[in-house]
């Protein structure tokens, strides 16, 4: 059960820090980009096969991060001064170009066959106590500095007009639950009955915590979908956030995989936030919104998109890597156009325009992902059902909140 939660909260953040970069692109500067699978396989494929050749790995993915740019570069050169749809077009050519270069090329990159048996992080790494505890003090650093990021964002959206206990009867309510489902760990090797009362207290808490706020914001009914959300989502997260302590006190490489992509997590949101704050992003917004009007206060439009596009770029190769690691072999059918699409999910689902909202996106499709995983269906019919859900889900959420469950309806760029 903690092995899963790791792996699932590895590619949780892999699929979060790809985002992000898409969000970059089309939540904040509005450029329509269906070939982000491209940035992701050359930051996976570089990676990989320089730390074959030797290279370290900071270096390798330095690597891939700077070819990624390059390509975001020639791709920007081509289609930045053109409208939108262009871009579009182009962006699934080249990501499709990259794959089949991948695959035709035998000598490079082992063609159809894959590439495997390459450098892991941390594989060789066998930590003693004080390390491991260090390790776990940082990780938890971090989830605080989350959780207080999460909580700033419930008082400015329902702290101003609400009783001052309502949001830490919440927040009290929401730590139960998690502490409840944390429980369930424990006696599911003892059998499921015994399981049955924390899973069943999870559920009151849970629900009553969804309750309590949805109660107070009944006059604004939208709030409620984005509270249960929020709160399943905080819910997930501290049960992987168990499920990660104990890999890492019983270390081992996917534990100390996920820890680091946690902390390069971290660090990106973090700095995505203050550039995006920044006059820098403010010029981005104002370029999504109406470009001529950015070129008439003097700002120089194609360089701002042309930054932004290999920002992006730079970050889905980061995320290559993790993605190469995590799998531990790699081949072209790895990259194929669904895994854009699914990006897209996530950063619609979360909002355009959020980083905060990604990060729930990305949360909520795992999440998704994780449970239907568990339909009585063979292989074929349990996709096609995935996605005929995934797809329902988006429809609903296209007509209930178009802007995202994070969004603002106010920014809402798609369709201008």
């Amino acid at each position: 059960m903690v092995g899963y939660l790791i792996s699932l909260g590895i590619f949780t953040a892999t699929f979060a820090l790809f985002s992000l970069g898409l969000n970059l692109h089309w939540g904040y500067t509005g450029l329509i980009n269906f070939g982000h699978v491209g940035f992701l396989a050359i930051g996976s494929y570089t990676t990989i096969l320089l730390g074959i050749a030797g290279v370290p790995m900071v270096f390798a993915v330095l690597a891939g991060v700077v070819l990624a740019m390059g390509l975001g570069f020639l791709m920007g050169i081509a289609t930045l001064r053109l409208r939108e749809d262009y871009l579009a077009i182009v962006t699934i050519g080249m990501a499709e170009i990259v794959r089949l270069i991948a695959l035709n090329e035998d000598w490079l990159t082992r063609g159809g066959r894959g590439v495997y048996g390459f450098p892991l992080p941390l594989a060789q790494f066998n930590p003693n106590l004080p390390t491991k505890l260090g390790m776990i003090a940082l990780f938890w650093a971090v989830v605080g500095a989350a959780a207080w990021q999460w909580w700033q964002w419930l008082e400015r959206q329902y702290g101003g007009s609400h009783p001052r206990w309502l949001l830490p009867s919440y927040a009290a309510l929401l730590i139960a639950g998690t502490l409840s489902l944390w429980a369930t760990l424990l006696p599911l090797s003892l059998g499921r009955g015994i399981a049955l009362f924390p899973l069943g207290l999870t559920l009151v808490t849970l629900g009553g915590a969804i309750a309590l706020v949805s109660y107070y914001c009944r006059s604004e009914k939208p709030a409620v979908v984005p509270i249960a959300l929020n709160t399943l989502a905080a819910a997930l997260v501290g049960l992987v956030a168990k499920a990660l302590t104990l890999g890492l006190w019983d270390f081992s490489y996917r534990a100390g995989l996920l820890w680091l992509l946690v902390l390069v997590l971290a660090l990106v949101v973090w700095q995505l936030e203050r550039w995006i704050h920044s006059p820098w992003g403010r010029v981005l917004k104002a370029i999504r919104e109406d470009e001529e009007v950015a070129k008439a206060l003097g700002k120089n439009v194609f360089a701002y998109k042309m930054q932004s596009l290999l920002l992006g770029g730079a970050i889905a190769a980061v995320a290559g890597s993790f993605y190469a690691w995590q799998l531990t072999f790699i081949n072209p059918d790895g990259f194929v156009s669904l895994i854009t699409f699914q990006a897209w999910t996530i950063v619609v689902l979360g909002g355009a325009g959020n980083n905060m909202g990604t990060l729930l996106g990305a949360a909520l499709f795992w999440a998704y992902t994780a449970l239907t995983r568990f339909i009585p269906l063979d292989g074929g019919r349990l996709e096609a059902l995935r996605m005929m859900l995934i797809g329902l889900v988006l429809i609903l959420l296209m007509m209930w909140r178009p802007q995202g469950i994070l969004g603002k309806k106010e920014e809402l760029s798609l369709g201008r």
